[in-house]
């Protein structure tokens, strides 16, 4: 079966489900269209008895850019904005809650939730060329995705705090030194080598994948939980603050951000 969503494309091949975000003229980027088209399909697959296993990947040159900073600063100084049925919060609650295995195929740039999402998934593989940031800092805003939470735990204390502090680029092989992906592979074969071992997990059973799925993050659900309040009660106290305005006027206006004063 294959459709296509103007946003989202789904594929699905030997009980693994593909998702590819498919806004390539804007590296992927999260608008509120997207964010509630890949929480919607998250949540499908995760109740549809024919799927085991979620691959998502990027269409074109980028994985995600993150949020769209064009519509993040129309939600922060537009009254009249109108947010989506689920947002970014809706996703974040999908990938918490999805109990089937999660693959990961990062394409190309990877940024916010772009690299976040790692957190979240069971196997990453990522693109020689590929790379990662996040970018919380130059936003003059808060971590997201209980990524104070899990990237610690992934990639150790001291890697996780150059990760989140630093909004410095990652390459592919620094983010498979540290064990943020578990996979390097040339751009050609990532899909393909991606969905190899998506579908070694979807030959098994469905109910013996969720249940060890289960037992391997129950553990983690109240530290995630607590970690999304911390972070959410920060972004709120940032989103729209001083260097939070400042880095998003001067994105609009193609100019880097001045925080000396800030």
């Amino acid at each position: 079966m294959t459709a296509a969503a103007p946003l989202l494309q789904i594929e699905d091949h030997a009980r693994v489900r593909t998702l590819t975000l498919h806004r390539p003229e804007a590296l992927n980027a999260f608008n509120e269209a997207l964010y509630d088209a890949t929480t919607d399909a998250l949540r499908a697959a995760a109740e549809d008895p024919e799927v085991a296993v979620v691959l998502l990947t990027g269409a074109g040159r980028g994985f995600s850019a993150g949020t769209d900073l064009l519509e993040m600063h129309a939600r922060a100084t537009d009254p009249a904005f109108v947010p989506g049925e689920h947002g970014f919060v809706g996703l974040v609650d999908a990938l918490a809650d999805f109990p089937k295995p999660l693959v990961c195929a990062v394409n190309g740039v990877g940024l916010g939730i772009g690299t976040t999402i790692l957190g979240f998934a069971d196997l990453a593989f990522m693109s020689t060329t590929a790379r990662l940031k996040c970018p919380f800092t130059s936003l003059g805003v808060a971590p997201e995705a209980a990524s104070s939470y899990l990237l610690p735990r992934l990639v150790g204390r001291q890697d996780a705090a150059w990760v989140l502090l630093s909004a410095e680029w990652i390459s592919a092989q620094e983010a498979l030194d540290m064990g943020l992906v578990w996979r390097v592979c040339e751009p050609d074969d990532l899909l393909a080598e991606a969905r190899r071992h998506a579908e070694v997990l979807a030959a098994r059973p469905i109910s013996s994948l969720v249940a060890v799925k289960r037992t391997m993050t129950e553990p983690l659900r109240a530290g995630i939980d607590a970690a999304r309040e911390r972070e959410n009660a920060a972004f709120a106290e940032l989103m729209g603050g001083p260097a939070n305005l400042e880095a998003l006027t001067a994105f609009a206006e193609g100019r880097e951000p001045d925080f000396t004063g800030l």
